[in-house]
């Protein structure tokens, strides 16, 4: 499962600190079935559940000065995720493929208090409070939610849902038509065959006092 480490790693037990200390590197790959709460997220409808998640990651220290003046090395960590898992539109409510390409650096401290107390400033570098056994599936899994689309769909559909056709109210139709959906039946003053969005905006516009 590791291609490239200085030390013996265990993913689900790394001593991070010394990972970063070293330098080490290390790669692997975790199937969606291995992480839980990511599996939660594809449609039981879809092609392959059980996608696979390539990693890397990387560790390395950084002169930085200390509470008390003098300069010490401050561990940190890069980890890259690249991989996809399906996801289900909610325009169209099928399944689509969505890619994810994670590249986070993380500066590695050693208590909640520590990280509490980080500038948050820091917008190019998150803080992660390391220990011993620190689980890097559990790193990986929440990069991997955090990466989630905020409305998971298609670039196109390549059906529309029944409900969006004949199940919606004129307001909610207009809406859909401004996402580039066709066929829907309930919009005020749509020509029924072949909606136009920039005609319903130009009647609108007619009906606006002033």
């Amino acid at each position: 499962m590791i291609q490239h480490s200085a030390v013996p790693v265990d993913p689900r037990e790394l001593d991070l600190f010394e990972f970063a200390r070293s330098g080490c590197q290390a790669a692997g790959a975790m199937r969606v079935s291995q992480l839980p709460r990511m599996l939660n997220e594809v449609p039981s409808e879809a092609p392959d559940r059980d996608t696979l998640f390539t990693w890397q990651a990387e560790g390395a220290t950084q002169p930085e000065l200390q509470d008390d003046g003098a300069e010490g090395p401050q561990p940190y960590l890069r980890l890259a995720v690249h991989g996809a898992a399906w996801l289900e539109c909610q325009r169209c409510l099928a399944p689509y493929e969505q890619a994810f390409d994670v590249d986070a650096t993380y500066r590695i401290v050693s208590s909640e208090e520590e990280a509490d107390a980080f500038p948050l400033d820091e917008d190019t570098v998150e803080v992660i409070v390391g220990s011993r056994q620190f689980d890097l599936s559990a790193l990986i899994e929440e990069e991997l939610l955090l990466a989630l689309p905020l409305v998971p769909k298609h670039a196109v559909c390549p059906v529309v849902h029944e409900s969006l056709v004949s199940g919606v109210s004129g307001a909610d139709a207009m809406g859909d038509a401004s996402d580039g959906l066709d066929g829907v039946q309930n919009a005020p003053e749509i020509e029924p065959e072949r909606p136009n969005p920039f005609a319903v905006l130009e009647a609108l516009k007619t009906r606006r006092p002033g």
